[in-house]
């Protein structure tokens, strides 16, 4: 069982280890992990898990890991290699981690929570919802831009990319911020469609409140062609996502986000799974979309997997509750708390679709996030990725200075969605 003593000890290492990882290495030099310089670039494979081998590694994958061997068995592969346990954030976010471990409280049935900022709500979780909330208020950086891609992969292995510009202000995270000012306001998300030409200049606002029963999600799109700012009420649990061609839901963006309220949650304990992590080579702009895009799959060469503890959380829908999946089970990375796999069923109760994070560490934080997000549709034999950025001109940017509230306005939209 743990103890005060034993997560200050936990936090204390941890920090030492992010600590001296850049001991006598510029900020500069640093800078570089992760795009010209790649860690671990000389580990090798320790073995591939294939169909053929499969019945000797179950035990350590998912369901929904095992569906992917036979629904593809004929080329999906997971290469796996040494776990490093790279995952590490700023010393204040631990310091903010332990604070929370002992003022944290949930709010509404666990809808919300009250009492925590800056770190992980619930380190030590006694419940599927604090675990749940741990994934939702992970630290990804107080202030991000990123330009990328989000492609729907065909049976036959077409794609179109649609590509946009994000930006995402983590309130929570503000440095000199506290819980009282985030005034149930959990981050604010502005996207804008670059290209192609028929989308271009649209964009979508989304206002992520904390408690999203007492407070909904507020959210706006904006049309190009109309010139016209709408709100968009629907924008949340099972609606799909037009980008996605119908194999992402609202919920399933950032393998799950928003209101809890729909489904039963239920902490299962710990596990050893293979999952992705480390995955530097899938965002390499030496490796080109059409190298990356298989059929059925990404190119499995270019996969890293890895042995991980992960915290497993089953959330089944409540009765009379409304959900396209009637059960989803997420694999929570236990150094970082991201979903790194989320099986998903369908109302037969049938595996059906599968969500895989191709997590790497975000040297220039730090952090541990995805480099890539795939929702494969066993179904369909369809699969939709997110954040494709190897052949971008510029990906992903934590130095600029966060703007202020009033910037992620409705207003903000019809100034600068413009084709």
């Amino acid at each position: 069982m743990f103890n005060t003593h034993t997560l200050i000890s936990a936090a204390a290492a941890l920090a030492l280890c992010a600590g001296s990882a850049f001991a006598g290495v510029s900020p500069q030099e640093a800078a570089k992990l992760g795009n010209s310089l790649t860690p671990f670039a000389d580990d090798k494979p320790l073995f591939t898990i294939t169909k053929a081998n499969l019945e000797q590694y179950k035990a350590n994958l998912t369901p929904g890991q095992i569906a992917l061997f036979d629904t593809y068995p004929d080329s999906y592969q997971m290469p796996v290699y040494p776990s490093r346990r790279s995952g590490s954030a700023p010393q204040w976010v631990y310091d903010n981690t332990l604070k929370n471990a002992s003022s944290a409280k949930l709010l509404d049935g666990g809808n919300g929570f009250a009492d925590a900022y800056g770190g992980i709500p619930f380190p030590i979780p006694s419940s599927g919802v604090e675990a749940l909330w741990n994934h939702m208020a992970r630290y990804r950086g107080s202030y991000v831009i990123r330009r990328a891609s989000e492609v729907a992969v065909q049976r036959n292995g077409a794609f179109s990319l649609v590509t946009s510009q994000q930006e995402a202000l983590f309130k929570f995270y503000n440095p000199k911020g506290s819980y009282a000012d985030l005034n149930n306001i959990l981050f604010y998300y502005l996207s804008f469609t670059k290209s192609p030409a028929r989308l271009a200049g649209g964009a979508v606002l989304v206002h992520e409140t904390l408690d999203q029963v007492k407070e909904p999600r507020q959210a706006w799109g904006y049309s190009a062609g109309q010139r016209r700012v709408r709100r968009a009420p629907n924008l949340a649990y099972d609606t799909p996502i037009a980008a996605a061609d119908g194999l992402r839901t609202a919920d399933d963006t950032d393998m799950f986000n928003g209101a809890p309220d729909r489904y039963d949650w239920q902490l299962l304990g710990k596990k050893e799974i293979y999952i992705p992590y480390n995955n530097y080579k899938v965002t390499s702009p030496e490796v080109k979309y059409d190298d990356l895009l298989q059929v059925g799959h990404l190119n499995p060469a270019l996969t890293r997997h890895e042995l991980h503890r992960v915290w497993v959380v089953e959330g089944t829908l409540k009765p009379g509750a409304r959900h396209l999946y009637s059960k989803r089970t997420l694999y929570l990375d236990e150094d970082s708390w991201q979903a790194a796999v989320v099986d998903q069923y369908d109302g037969r109760g049938e595996l059906w679709r599968v969500s895989v994070a191709y997590l790497k560490n975000y040297y220039d934080l730090p952090t541990t996030w995805s480099a890539l997000d795939v929702f494969h549709d066993l179904q369909a034999r369809r699969y939709h990725v997110q954040n494709l950025d190897n052949e971008e001109p510029n990906t992903i940017d934590f130095s600029q200075p966060a703007p202020a509230d009033s910037y992620f306005k409705p207003a903000e939209l019809r100034r600068r969605g413009t084709r």
